[in-house]
């Protein structure tokens, strides 16, 4: 496979740091940047379509390295305080944020992810395309669907162009994982602690 150069003009597609496994998504104006990862500038065109996963560790030169970092350590502990702090039914997204989980309600029929401005929940990264994914809510289930990304949208391991969510399901936009949650009334995940104000937010 072809050796690419940062800051040269290589068009729309997805390219993988030969050093560290970085992926970038780039449209068909943008330059090929020094990885963010690394530093380097060294790239190869990617295929990330495949349900693997990037591993993250530094010196790999696999041309396969796909996208997503390994969850934290304490992803499951930290999963479940969050089912915890919800209090009101709903449907929800969490999402690590750094070292912080991150609860986002959702409460529009539309909910648009992707690296947009335009964005609802928005990602500035370029593994994600400026419109990546839509989660719809209707009355019979809440939907996800492929909104035309480059890296595609993953349910638990798979690719898809839409699916009905259930709880617990594990979805994969570039680089971030999210898991859908449902509260119902009669959830056991509730609880007489509220949320901490900077881990939730709404989008409404």
């Amino acid at each position: 496979m072809d050796t690419l150069i940062s800051g040269t003009f290589v068009g729309a597609g997805s390219f993988c740091c030969r050093q560290c496994g970085y992926a970038l998504t780039l449209s068909g104006t943008d330059t090929l940047t020094d990885c963010p990862g690394c530093g380097g500038s060294d790239f190869v065109r990617a295929s990330l379509f495949s349900t693997e996963r990037i591993t993250g560790g530094h010196g790999s030169t696999s041309d396969e390295a796909t996208l997503v970092q390994p969850a934290s350590p304490d992803w499951d502990t930290q999963l479940a305080r969050a089912r915890g702090q919800i209090q009101a039914p709903g449907e929800y997204l969490c999402y690590e944020d750094g070292s912080d989980l991150r609860t986002v309600a959702l409460t529009r029929e539309w909910t648009r992810i992707g690296r947009s401005l335009a964005a609802d929940l928005r990602f500035d990264d370029p593994t994600v395309s400026r419109r990546h994914a839509l989660i719809v809510r209707q009355p019979d289930g809440v939907r996800l669907l492929d909104d035309r990304s480059l890296n595609g949208v993953f349910v638990n391991g798979s690719r898809v162009e839409g699916k009905a969510l259930q709880d617990g399901d594990e979805i994969i936009v570039g680089r971030y994982r999210l898991i859908f949650v449902r509260v119902t009334a009669d959830s056991d995940g509730d609880s007489e602690v509220g949320a901490d104000p900077s881990s939730m937010h709404t989008i409404g």
